[in-house]
């Protein structure tokens, strides 16, 4: 199999002087310079004779792009880094810091409105970027599974990893756009992906190999948990990742890939204070186009696909399952199948081995698709015909163990066709490396999870030790409390952030964001205050009791209803007390 002849560079030195940036080159038999003019914000390549000696000197690691705020334009470089592992022998990392330099020397020019602004959109670019799972490689196409690269022409091949990319799945494109239409620049542009990468070297029956798990989180619909439900007109799915289990042995490469997203229609779930808000599917579209577009381009990308619908049949999600199998059978196409398992129903009281059932029950179409595998010598021996497009609601805790349960038996049968395995050997019967292999999907459903919902994923225990434990209840209940908090009070500045981010939200110079400044109701400072007044006093009530219990009891209800009162029409307007998004209006994301 061929690579990319085109990298990015590796090693970078920023030099900073009042007028420009230069962004050295320091890769061996490299004279290339990058300038970057302060004031004219013109990007050019110039030598190093150029760089003044009076220039500030810092070492960098890569460039994720430029930006322009309410104070004008940054640089936004990666300042530290952390190995993952190699890939095929090319070095993959983990951004760890990043730094956002601005062009201007000072912000003297802005009002204190605009100078507000512009921290404000700071911290919204600073929020995504401090979300662990942003990974680079230099040398390599992190963007496109193996098959995919595999199935390219020689003038892919010669391709810079910016032109290349698979644009789903790099993060910083928007940020990218000026080094996007100067070719020159390619080569210190250094597109990043979002999700998780974990690279381990395993030994069974004596015999090494690497065994890897990517995921690639899609920057098309992105966001958070409730405000990002369903798909877009053009049919990209809210919370969508392409995960690709690899391993190397001998040379040889095996992949497995599967995908998840929310349900492909329009519906949302936004939160208004209860626990669980009730879903509603859009009554004023027509879902059937987006639909078809969705599976239009998943069977492009894909080939054959099974969905694994693992949402309740019942109660509030039931709706959703009854229009997702009735769209499937309306579409009538016979490369998506489609597969509804109640996953609540069926491991109730802990019967988590009825996960088996499913297994089973998909297994000649997991025969079917197969996997892709390719030798030493580069030849193509079997391709992947098809994939599981798995969902629950969220996409996170159900999805993740169904994927790991269907990866595992993938596994096992690319270990026995390279000779790793022994006929009649399990994988589970491998302690030292199943416990890798538990942990290392447990920690993808963490890192899924965080980038969605707020928190690690629900049912992790099941995932890194085969079983459910009363433990693993407790710390789901901790982890659904925390995320009830985000998702009620902080998601609207993170889906804010991530607009911004991508650039569904572009920002004017010198203008106040006035969406920023979006007065909230007098209620939705007024009745707070009440309930908490009025519940103090019903404790306070309680515990001094008066001359008789006939006024404590009066006391008591009053300051009680008033409370509870209270409380209900916080509950009933909850709409108007959540943190909302500013920046993208509602209607753009529905």
């Amino acid at each position: 199999m061929r690579v990319n002849m085109v990298t990015t560079y590796e090693h970078l030195k920023l030099h900073t002087t009042p007028e420009k940036f230069y962004v050295e080159a320091c890769d061996d038999g490299s004279d290339d310079v990058l300038s970057i003019d302060r004031v004219s914000t013109e990007i050019t390549l110039t030598a190093k004779k150029d760089i003044p000696a009076s220039a500030v000197t810092t070492d960098i690691y890569g460039i994720i792009g430029t930006v322009r705020l309410v104070a004008g334009m940054y640089l936004i470089v990666i300042t530290k880094k952390k190995k993952v592992g190699d890939l095929f022998g090319h070095a993959i990392w983990k951004a760890t810091d990043v730094d956002l330099i601005s062009y201007k020397k000072t912000m003297l020019h802005l009002t204190d409105i605009q100078m507000q602004d512009n921290k404000t959109l700071l911290s919204m670019i600073n929020n995504v970027l401090s979300t662990d799972g942003f990974y680079f490689s230099p040398t390599y196409d992190l963007t496109h599974t193996l098959q995919r690269l595999a199935n390219t022409s020689p003038e892919f091949q010669e391709m810079s990893l910016l032109e290349r990319a698979d644009q789903r799945f790099v993060w910083n494109g928007y940020f990218l756009r000026e080094f996007s239409a100067q070719p020159e620049l390619h080569r210190f542009a250094c597109p990043v992906v979002h999700g998780f990468i974990v690279v381990h070297s395993c030994s069974v029956n004596g015999k090494y190999f690497n065994w890897i798990l990517i995921s690639r989180r899609s920057c098309f619909r992105a966001g958070v948990r409730y405000y990002i439900r369903g798909i877009d007109s053009e049919g990209h799915a809210a919370n969508f990742v392409e995960t690709e289990q690899i391993v190397q042995y001998s040379g040889s490469k095996a992949s497995f890939v599967q995908t998840r997203g929310s349900i492909p229609f329009f519906w949302s779930q936004r939160p208004n204070l209860r626990y669980k808000p009730k879903p509603q599917i859009s009554k004023t579209v027509n879902h059937m186009d987006g639909f078809q577009r969705h599976f239009d381009s998943q069977i492009i990308s894909y080939g054959k696909q099974v969905v694994l619908n693992l949402v309740n049949q019942k109660g509030s999600e039931k709706p959703l399952e009854q229009a997702f199998s009735k769209m499937v059978s309306s579409m009538n196409n016979g490369m998506v199948r489609y597969i509804a398992f109640d996953f609540h129903k069926e491991c109730s009281h802990m019967r988590w081995d009825r996960l088996q059932i499913l297994v089973d029950q998909v297994a000649p179409l997991q025969d079917e698709f197969g996997y892709f595998l390719v030798d030493a010598d580069g030849t193509v021996l079997s391709q992947q015909e098809g994939t599981f497009r798995s969902n629950c609601m969220d996409c996170l805790d159900r999805t993740n163990v169904i994927q790991s349960l269907l990866a595992r038996r993938s596994l096992q049968a690319q270990l026995q066709r390279m000779g790793v395995l022994h006929v009649g050997q399990k994988i589970e019967e491998q302690e030292k490396f199943e416990k890798i292999y538990k942990n290392s999907w447990a920690d993808n459903a963490d890192a899924c999870a965080k980038q969605y919902a707020g928190t690690g994923a629900l049912k992790t225990d099941y995932t890194r030790t085969g079983k459910r434990t009363w433990w693993g209840l407790l710390m789901d209940g901790w982890n659904s409390l925390i995320r009830y908090y985000r998702n009620n009070f902080s998601d609207g500045f993170r889906q804010d952030s991530i607009d911004l981010f991508l650039g569904n939200y572009a920002v004017e110079e010198g203008d106040s964001t006035s969406s920023l400044h979006v007065q909230k109701d007098w209620k939705f400072l007024a009745l707070p205050i009440i309930m908490v007044v009025a519940f103090s006093m019903c404790i306070i009530c309680l515990l001094m009791a008066g001359e008789t219990w006939t006024e404590t009891l009066a006391y008591v209800l009053f300051w009680g209803t008033a409370s509870i009162g209270t409380g209900f029409i916080i509950l009933y307007n909850g709409k108007d007390f959540v943190d909302s998004p500013k920046l993208v209006q509602k209607e753009k994301m529905d």
